[in-house]
């Protein structure tokens, strides 16, 4: 149930608790295409660096951070500043629970005040079609659709990861019409 569940923005505090959701990510599967699970102190710098420009959430459940999602650079160039990248990881037990929905209306909300019209996912992808994948589901790009994202790209055998060659996509999810755009606006500012 996802009424018992709070957004709230990270901290540097919260890494331990956001690396543990990650670690199984890298060690597990081919969502992530990081080998290593970073260190702690890298965490937090990534953690860091990202509130510096965008916003960094965390859900809650009765206390405890299951997961967490944010947003980053699509590209550093000025001319993408309407643009941004997004991310999400759910702790693997709450997975399919609504935590990833939710995580990610705080994201948009932050995104339309921040002034940014497209959000963008990068997403690993089974090469193969037709054969499931022990270390890579199509969950990501269904729950993706699911929230309007749209697929505008694919690129093959570009990740290469427990001995094998995946496929990456990028889905997009325009939020507001493209007309002249307001100065966009970094989280931190944001009221």
């Amino acid at each position: 149930m996802v009424d018992d569940v709070a957004i709230r923005l990270a901290t540097v505090k919260d890494a331990p608790d956001l690396l543990a959701i990650y670690a199984p990510y890298v060690k597990e599967t081919a969502i992530t295409f990081e080998y290593q699970v970073p260190s702690l102190e890298d965490f937090q710098n990534r953690i860091r660096s990202t509130l510096h420009r965008f916003p960094y959430f965390v859900a809650e459940k009765r206390g405890e951070i299951v997961g967490y999602a944010y947003l980053g650079y699509f590209n550093i160039r000025e001319a993408y500043d309407h643009s941004a990248e997004t991310s999400i990881y759910v702790a693997k037990e709450q997975r399919h629970s609504g935590i990833g929905g939710r995580l990610y209306e705080a994201i948009e909300k932050a995104a339309r005040a921040m002034h940014i019209y497209n959000l963008n996912a990068c997403i690993g992808y089974p090469m193969n079609d037709r054969e499931e994948d022990p270390y890579l589901s199509r969950n990501s790009p269904e729950f993706h659709a699911h929230l309007g994202y749209k697929l505008v790209g694919r690129f093959h055998k570009c990740g290469y990861k427990f001995g094998r060659w995946y496929d990456m996509i990028w889905m997009e999810k325009m939020l507001g019409e493209h007309l002249v755009p307001a100065d966009f606006i970094p989280y931190p500012k944001i009221k």
